[in-house]
């Protein structure tokens, strides 16, 4: 499939669910067979170039007119499992957080009120003949939200350097087969195990707050997937931000995993000892957001 652009699009990282084919029903169940024997799928820069380069037209293009075909594809104990993009579903849900997250003026220069306004009303149309849609992907920017890590643990962390390291660490959203990776892969029932655990601690020794709010949210949308699912939690393009030094003693699920323990056993001078390396790893790669 021909590429928009070369341009790598540093900025987003990504918290993914891979279903087996068998919880999808037909015809869609075969649409994912097939397209996962194509011996060529795109990557997850590939949807990100699209969905800039939709921006560029005049009215800009906000949310895709027809959903994505597209998915990403993995292997759990030889179960083919895939992730589809739902690209238009999870543009209306960006588009309705813009609010919050850029000022007036910028927000009305790049997508006119009116645009956002037909948008809101398409999704709302949309989504009241689909009521129990939900994105298989979870996105965010300049960061990973912390409460992603407590997912996943220190020992299913895959680090490839990409050009040079000798290949790739096989499957998933390459974006290139010399593209450095770092994600965390995960069965779901392990996934939601962590979520229970650090959320009864949390509560127990924390007042609420956006850390349990996430891992509230992130634990209900895990729930609405099969239990034999895939989670994957990919630093994406955040890899061509970070040096390689600094990726390579990244170990942020660690700390996470400390904390919690931590808290866990009353130590709160440990607890505040992980979550300082987590914040200070992770406030210079959100400096970069406004940097020049």
């Amino acid at each position: 499939m021909p590429k928009v652009s070369s341009l790598i699009v540093p900025y987003a990282c990504y918290l993914r669910v891979y279903e087996p084919l068998a919880a999808f029903p037909e015809p869609e169940r075969g649409h994912w067979s097939r397209y996962a024997r194509r011996s060529e799928r795109p990557s997850y820069q590939d949807e990100l170039r699209r969905s800039l380069a939709d921006l560029l037209p005049v009215p800009p293009i906000p949310v895709p007119v027809q959903e994505s075909g597209d998915a990403f594809v993995a292997e759990l104990d030889g179960v083919l499992c895939v992730c589809p993009w739902r690209t238009r579903l999870r543009g209306w849900e960006a588009l309705g957080e813009l609010a919050q997250e850029l000022p007036a003026p910028v927000l009305d220069a790049a997508l006119p009120e009116l645009v956002r306004r037909q948008a809101a009303q398409d999704y709302e149309r949309w989504l009241s003949r689909n009521p129990d849609a939900r994105p298989w992907i979870r996105t965010s920017t300049w960061q990973v939200p912390l409460h992603w890590f407590v997912l996943v643990s220190d020992e299913e962390r895959e680090y490839d350097k990409g050009a040079g390291s000798g290949g790739g660490s096989g499957g998933g959203p390459r974006a290139g087969e010399d593209a450095p990776v770092l994600r965390y892969r995960t069965p779901m029932v392990q996934a939601r195990r962590r979520v229970a655990r650090a959320l009864r601690t949390l509560r127990d020794t924390l007042d609420e707050g956006p850390l349990i709010d996430g891992l509230v949210d992130v634990g209900r949308w895990l729930e609405e997937f099969h239990p034999r699912s895939l989670v994957e939690l990919d630093y994406g393009g955040l890899v061509h931000v970070l040096p390689a030094d600094e990726l390579d003693g990244d170990h942020s699920a660690a700390d996470v995993a400390e904390g919690v323990e931590a808290l866990r056993a009353g130590d709160g001078p440990g607890a505040g000892e992980a979550y300082g390396r987590l914040v200070e790893r992770w406030r210079s790669v959100r400096d970069r957001r406004s940097a020049n």
